[in-house]
């Protein structure tokens, strides 16, 4: 089978198609023949090595964590899934899904992909859905509170402007003038243009005091400490990207990251399936341009998702 692969750790124009055995499943795993896979901020730090003390990988290495294919085998124990099927998954740091075929273990992170979702929509769907929906099950936010989503026309931002927004939150968002329209759509009560406005002074003057939450998808570290500016005395910071504990005026930080509770998969791409969230596919590209897509994935600004098809 042809896959994309880094021979070691390096520049993302360093990855070159080769041919790789096809893989067999074992117990518990499913083989996908794959349809579509979608890029994310974590395929650029395990091929560069940028986070290789955390989160090492096995060379040659097959970079893309979101699946979207059709089952042509199952392992031994599979029983909630079976050959014909067509599937979307999360694969994590071991990844695999820029290949013609991968392997996908029989989990939470897997879920039958709805007839009213495309190839392309079903990998858009795993990880920037389940870390949205994540990152505000810890915000500790209620209906009615205020949120702030720095970084909010990406993959994640902007499934989390939907969900705060069904979850009852007024929500504020960051993204560039051509970008109301399209926060606007997801729930966005207002939009911060960052490339023109301090994001936290803006943030005052729309809810003075500070809203409640802010969501920073795009800072980290002591850099946080500006968006951090915008929350309410002992409001809270939630960021999937590590930074201070605490922050001035009492706002406390939360960190997390994608997690894979039993159903969520399955109840996100059911209510993608029917209309219910949007799911923005910015950018699609070939799998013969797939590391093309990798660069410019990490040099432009592309709303929602990107994703290969094969």
């Amino acid at each position: 089978m042809k896959a994309l692969v880094a021979h070691t750790y390096g520049p993302l124009e360093s990855l070159e198609f080769i041919d790789l055995p096809k893989p067999v499943p074992g117990p518990g795993q499913l083989l996908v023949r794959m349809e579509a896979a979608a890029l994310n901020a974590i395929d650029q730090v395990l091929i560069t090595g940028a986070a290789r003390d955390a989160l090492p990988v096995r060379h040659p290495f097959v970079p893309g964590v979101d699946v979207s294919g059709v089952i042509e085998a199952v392992g031994a124990g599979v029983t909630r899934f079976g050959a014909g099927e067509a599937v979307m998954a999360w694969n994590g740091v071991p990844s695999g899904a820029l290949a013609e075929y991968t392997l996908v273990n029989a989990t939470a992170a897997a879920a039958v992909r709805p007839t009213g979702l495309t190839a392309a929509q079903g990998a858009a769907l795993p990880t920037a859905a389940l870390t949205a929906a994540a990152l505000l099950d810890v915000a500790g936010a209620a209906a009615g509170d205020t949120a702030l989503v720095v970084g909010a026309s990406g993959g994640v931002g902007s499934y989390l402007v939907q969900f705060a927004g069904r979850a009852g939150l007024v929500v504020l968002a960051t993204g560039r003038t051509d970008d109301q329209t399209f926060l606007g759509d997801l729930g966005a009560r207002h939009t911060i243009d960052y490339q023109h406005m301090d994001i936290a002074e803006e943030a005052l003057r729309l809810v003075p005091g500070g809203v409640d939450v802010v969501f920073d998808l795009a800072n980290a570290g002591p850099a946080l400490a500006r968006t951090a500016a915008a929350v309410r005395r002992g409001g809270r910071l939630v960021s999937p990207l590590g930074g201070p504990a605490a922050f001035e005026r009492g706002v406390t930080a939360v960190y997390g990251g994608t997690t894979t509770p039993e159903g969520r998969l399955a109840a996100l791409a059911a209510l993608a399936a029917t209309g219910e969230i949007r799911t923005t596919v910015g950018a699609d590209y070939p799998f013969a341009e797939a590391r093309r897509a990798l660069t410019d994935f990490a040099t432009r600004h592309i709303r929602g998702k990107v994703t290969v098809t094969f």
